[in-house]
């Protein structure tokens, strides 16, 4: 059964600004076209998609540190959807089941919104089609404090891969997904540290009206834009250093490092998106559960514009 794994950082932003800069972006959008091509030779069965969310579709009203989407659609957050994800409610219930055997405890929906986190990789792979092929949405929480550990993600990883084994079909053409990080810091609210009415919102900030959402949106595209310009007063600056030494982490299947990565740590270091690199374990953690595999590094770019270190990676099990 073959398996394979692609990993991308993701930033709404690409759609609505361009780094002064421009081989940056054409080197991210080749690479993406090229894995398209990739995807759509693969032809695959089913991909497991594992991703954060930015308050779009989870909040603190109930916030589960994982979640299986059982049925799902896009929130439609910049422009990516809306529309339905085309989950097979069958093999989400019985991935629900495995890994809930494997001790791993996930909470699951039949009424996910999936938001950038998950539908902006669909949407490059997938020639702008998040139904194209059957995929079950996986939800990490990277956005709000506190956090699962990275040792539990990883956990989390182990037991999909668990059951990715159990599938055991000649036919089965698997694409495990995982998107987020590297390092950027999106403006994205924290409790205790804002003013009632966005502590509101935090809470249960679903369905926003469009003047809601489209102001919100122009706050991150201006964020962007200030730190292209050298102010390092809006956000955390990008860090290539901690980006390439966790892309070697990777590379190298060193779980032991990456388990022992704290929150605190991920925040100094990667910056509030930082936090989503969890999702890249839980991937990369239930690839491994499959056997050897070889990572390869297609692009990074660090791109300010974006508020993003832009990687994207693939790997592939060995001799497969």
């Amino acid at each position: 059964m073959p398996v394979k794994l692609i990993c991308a950082s993701h930033s709404p932003l690409m759609e609505f600004a361009s780094p002064q800069n421009h081989s940056q972006e054409q080197k991210v959008r080749e690479t993406f076209a090229q894995l398209a091509e990739d995807v759509k030779r693969y032809n695959p069965t089913l991909i497991i998609a594992f991703g954060s969310d930015h308050f779009n579709g989870f909040f603190y009203d109930l916030m589960p540190s994982f979640c299986v989407g059982i049925r799902a659609n896009a929130a439609g957050d910049w422009n990516y959807g809306p529309g339905k994800i085309n989950v097979p409610e069958d093999v989400a219930l019985n991935l629900i089941r495995s890994v809930l055997d494997e001790g791993v405890d996930v909470a699951y929906s039949y009424r996910m919104q999936a938001d950038h986190g998950v539908t902006q990789p669909l949407h490059f792979l997938c020639d702008g089609q998040l139904d194209r092929y059957p995929t079950i949405p996986i939800f990490i929480n990277g956005a709000a404090t506190p956090m699962p550990t990275t040792k539990r993600a990883i956990a989390l990883g182990h037991a999909v891969g668990k059951f990715i084994q159990s599938l055991n079909l000649e036919n089965e053409r698997v694409l495990i997904l995982g998107t987020g990080g590297l390092s950027h810091d999106p403006p994205t609210p924290q409790m205790g540290s804002v003013p009632p009415d966005v502590e509101e919102f935090l809470i249960c900030g679903r369905n926003p009206s469009p003047e809601s959402r489209s102001a919100r949106q122009s706050k991150i595209i201006s964020v962007g834009q200030r730190l292209a310009a050298g102010d390092q007063s809006v956000a955390v600056p990008l860090n290539p250093e901690w980006d390439i030494a966790l892309l070697e982490k990777f590379k190298n299947a060193d779980f032991s490092s990456l388990a022992a990565m704290t929150e605190t740590e991920i925040r100094q270091e990667g910056g509030r998106g930082g936090q989503e690199v969890r999702s890249w374990m839980a991937a990369f953690s239930a690839f491994s559960t499959l056997g050897d595999y070889e990572m390869k590094l297609h692009c990074y770019e660090a791109i300010s514009e974006w508020i993003a270190g832009f990687g994207i990676v693939s790997a592939e099990l060995k001799g497969q």
